[in-house]
């Protein structure tokens, strides 16, 4: 396979190189590859909603992990109602609005998230030896930076348009 980001724009080659990577993450054999070693049999949607609720502190709304995954919340709680089911998740009173459920990670759901997150960085480490700490910080904070204009971008597309806006006009 040729270099993708040889002779071209740099803006060109990163879109290149991430359209890549994200076609080599997303495969499902991969993630089922990177599953089994870590002795976990969640789906890859299952894994990235308990990732989203460990970045929450364990505790979340339903419609807070929703706008965070960027999908609807009925979405999140068909999924969590098999999560529920395979003890990754239960559902608590939510203390400020006691009409309201939260959204807990188990110890269970911890510890499948926890071996999955030991391989995949286990396989990063062995994919990016020989680069410095300094070059991964400056690849992470980059990363970080094309996540949060994505979310943005994806939060602002969802605002309503119009002349009924709030704030239009001014």
């Amino acid at each position: 396979m040729p270099d993708p980001g040889r002779d071209q724009d740099p803006i060109a080659a990163l879109q290149r190189v991430l359209a890549t990577l994200s076609y080599l993450l997303t495969r499902s054999r991969a993630h089922e590859r990177q599953a089994a070693e870590a002795g976990v049999t969640a789906a890859r949607s299952d894994l990235w909603l308990l990732m989203a609720l460990e970045d929450s502190g364990g505790v979340s709304r339903v419609g807070d992990l929703a706008a965070l995954l960027m999908v609807e919340p009925p979405h999140v709680t068909r999924q969590i109602s098999q999560l529920e089911s395979q003890d990754l998740v239960e559902r608590t009173p939510d203390s400020l609005d006691r009409r309201a459920r939260q959204v807990a990670i188990t110890p269970h759901g911890k510890a499948v998230l926890g071996r999955l997150q030991h391989t995949s960085q286990a396989g990063l480490h062995d994919a990016l030896a020989g680069f410095d700490d300094a070059d991964i910080a400056t690849t992470v904070a980059v990363l970080n930076h094309l996540v949060s204009h994505a979310r943005h971008k994806h939060t602002a597309e969802d605002r309503p348009r119009g002349r009924g806006c709030e704030g239009a006009g001014r």
